[in-house]
Parts: C-alpha cells; structure tokens; sequence
C-alpha cells in the first residue's frame, strides 16, 4: 500500500494544507469548466479546518457561525459537488464527509485509516489491493461504483501518548 498522506503530523502546516488542497479543487473546478461557487468553498473549507471526518449538521453548525445556518439540501447538494470531483470523500461508517487533499485518479481505491481514540483519519492508496478487487468484482460480473475500504485502529500519534 503506497501511503498518500497517512496522518498530519502534530506540528504539520495547517494553513498550508488547507490553502494547497483550495488552489486544486479551483484548479480541477477550472479545468472541468465548473464552479466552485461560494457554498461548495464553505463546505470545502469547513471540511478542511478539520482532518477529522464531520457529518452534513456538523457542517451547518460550523458554517452557521460564519453567517447564516445553510438549509441542509443545499450542504447535501454542495457534498455531493465535491464528491463528484474528488475533493471529498465519505466516510460510510461514520456517516460523514472529508476533504481530500490529494489528486488521485477518481475511482481510485481509497484505503482510510480512522484512528478509534483521536478520530483523525489517515488516506492511502494501494494499486494492489485495487486490481484484486476489481478481478473479484469483474468475475462475478459486479462493477463497483465506490471503491473505498475503511480500516479502524489507532494512529501513531495516540499509540505514543
């Protein structure tokens, strides 16, 4: 499994991060000929002040206090956007949304390591993994929409507090 951004270090470049992870979800936007309008940045950018995973009301709640609370379809429509173009992923197990910070192929599979004690989660990629199961899957005519696997355990950080 070839690492893409395990966990962020306790000293990482937040500013950093989240201002990288904003040029390319304009860049993808802009080389698609779509809009990342002032709603899909909201919810991008809330979802980026975290590196923990946050459901559709967490996002309201937080974009509530910079301004009016935004109806819930219209966080569902702007997660759904991003979805699409790669720039959020969903947690299935925990019924929530985070950013993606990386430029992978869409339909990559997408491993996430969610730490169990600090809630943080980590993103990796493993062309190996992905190639068994899309030939378990095309043997028994299945073609996957989604190809994400979630794995909980505790990330170094914690293990070393």
């Amino acid at each position: 499994m070839t690492p893409v951004s395990l966990f962020p270090a306790p000293d990482h470049d937040h500013a950093r991060c989240s201002t990288d992870a904003m040029a390319q979800a304009e860049a993808i936007c802009a080389s698609r000929g779509q809009r990342l309008t002032p709603i899909r940045r909201q919810v991008l950018e809330a979802l980026l002040a975290s590196h923990k995973p946050l459901g559709a009301y967490e996002i309201i709640d937080v974009l509530a206090t910079q301004g009016g609370r935004p109806a819930p379809i219209t966080v569902y429509r702007a997660l759904d956007f991003l979805r699409e173009n790669g720039l959020v992923h969903r947690i299935e197990s925990r019924n929530a949304f985070i950013a993606c910070i990386h430029n992978h192929a869409t339909g990559a599979l997408v491993v996430f390591l969610i730490c169990e004690k600090c809630g943080a989660v980590g993103e990796a990629l493993s062309a190996a993994a992905a190639e068994t199961l899309r030939s378990a899957a095309k043997s028994a005519g299945f073609t996957p929409k989604t190809p994400v696997i979630e794995i909980n355990g505790v990330c170094a950080h914690c293990r070393e507090a």
